[in-house]
């Protein structure tokens, strides 16, 4: 018999037994679904928590004057652009202190009362790469050239009483009034800019700042943290890294590196134990199929069948089973990990080694766990199968 008899032949063994197929197919049905609903709720669990930890900067790195004894050089005015530079670095922006810069309200509130607010240049989009929302309005234009505009932190707006953007938000700076383009929420990477009032740098320089960033903030690329660090301080000061500091990263970052490390082998195992339940059941189902079909087995030998039609028959109706069983559980357990990461917000996420190896696999162990009662099916002598007519 060539392929398409023997998948026409296994067909229709399925389809005589229709209840004890179904049964079959929803037992191994239920195994896949459980691991793809379990991988894939993990995966989506997992993924809602890498979400909150990068949050938290787990691939921010902040470069800064560094620290120790004696007056150490200011960083480069060519600090951002230097490390976008960089093949691991996603996202650069800095900021610049203007130093005694302040910003009140109006032109009546005495110049000592204020509020601790400072002024800050900024160099690219820095809520942005920190990870910061705009409130109201926008970000700032960066441009050395942009016109004169400032957008407040979180903190600064409240204590300007400024909590959105019109066309009356402004603020009085050094002699003048500036417009207000945007309010920022929380930044809650770098908690010390929520103070602050962000202005561009052409009207930086005209406060008396005098061009070098204070701090750079980068995001680079969440696997390859460690090298970024490595390269930052070189690339910003070549032949004086000693002079630029780059902050370690985050304690998330290994809680994050740990988190990986046990969901994978969580996943492992739970994804193991599933196919193996499910070729337990294959190779139980096929084993009662052959005690109960005897007859048929005589019959089929009596008129000419070899052994090697009776095994390849049942070895085909056990991948089949496998297979339709395969293919309801990945449907079943896709459904349910949609349904409950929707319900808890978080982002659906089935790794597709989940859904393709484990069809995969349920049908190699499928496949397996029919041979030994294909083959024994095939050893059933005809006299013996045919007394049971």
């Amino acid at each position: 018999m060539n392929a398409g008899d023997l998948f026409r032949l296994g067909v229709f063994g399925l389809r005589t037994r229709p209840t004890r197929v179904v049964l079959s197919a929803l037992g191994i049905a239920i195994g896949i679904a459980a691991m793809i609903a379990v991988v894939g709720i993990s995966s989506s669990s997992k993924a809602a928590l890498d979400r909150v930890l990068d949050q938290l900067g787990t691939n921010v790195l902040t470069v800064t004057p560094a620290q120790g004894f004696g007056e150490r050089p200011p960083l480069p005015d060519t600090a951002v652009a230097s490390a976008l530079r960089q093949d691991d670095v996603l996202g650069a922006a800095g900021v610049g202190t203007v130093p005694g810069g302040s910003a009140y309200r109006n032109d009546h509130v005495p110049t000592a009362e204020t509020k601790g607010i400072g002024v800050t240049g900024a160099w690219g989009d820095v809520p942005a790469v920190l990870g910061g929302t705009v409130a109201s309005g926008r970000w700032l234009d960066t441009a050395p050239t942009a016109l004169p505009q400032v957008v407040l932190g979180a903190s600064a707006a409240a204590n300007l009483g400024i909590d959105h953007v019109d066309a009356d938000a402004r603020v009085w700076i050094d002699g003048r009034w500036v417009q207000v383009v945007g309010v920022l929420d929380p930044i809650a990477l770098a908690a010390d800019l929520d103070n602050q009032v962000f202005v561009p740098r052409g009207l930086a320089a005209t406060l008396g700042f005098d061009g070098h960033p204070t701090a750079v903030y980068t995001r680079v690329d969440p696997d390859r943290v460690a090298d970024a660090r490595g390269v930052l301080a070189d690339a910003i000061s070549p032949g004086h890294a000693q002079d630029v500091g780059v902050t370690r990263p985050s304690d998330a970052l290994a809680a994050k590196n740990a988190t990986d490390e046990s969901f994978t082998g969580l996943l492992v195992g739970i994804g193991g134990v599933a196919l193996l339940v499910g070729g337990i059941g294959v190779a139980n189902t096929m084993v009662i199929t052959v005690l109960e079909r005897r007859a048929e087995i005589g019959v089929r030998r009596a008129l000419g069948a070899r052994r090697r039609n009776i095994r390849d028959q049942f070895l085909v109706e056990s991948l089949l089973l496998s297979f339709v069983g395969g293919i309801a559980g990945v449907v079943i357990g896709l459904g349910v990990t949609v349904a409950f990461a929707v319900g808890q917000g978080w982002p659906v996420a089935v790794p597709l080694w989940a859904v393709g190896g484990g069809l995969g696999a349920t049908v190699v162990i499928g496949g397996v766990a029919g041979l030994w009662p294909a083959a024994r099916a095939a050893r059933i002598p005809p006299t013996s199968a045919l007394a049971a007519v």
